[in-house]
């Protein structure tokens, strides 16, 4: 079933816009924009299904070079 999430991220000082583009390169990756608060960039990811999301974000996001640390928010709807 095809999944679709929210992931918050935490980057390094001074990596953010390199973690950007980084990540908007990703095959799954619909989105990923600049945020302010707790987190510093917010992802839109669509994948085939949860086991393939997982594999998205701890394979490939957590992989990018500057970032600290995700909060998945998968879609309930």
């Amino acid at each position: 079933m095809p999944t679709k999430a929210f992931i918050l991220i935490e980057a390094k000082v001074g990596m953010v816009q390199q973690v950007v583009r980084s990540l908007r390169a990703l095959n799954g990756v619909a989105s990923a924009d600049v945020i302010t608060g707790n987190y510093d960039v917010i992802v839109l990811v669509d994948a085939a299904d949860m086991s393939a999301m997982a594999d998205l974000v701890t394979g490939r996001i957590q992989g990018v070079p500057g970032v600290l640390r995700t909060i998945t928010c998968v879609v309930a709807g």
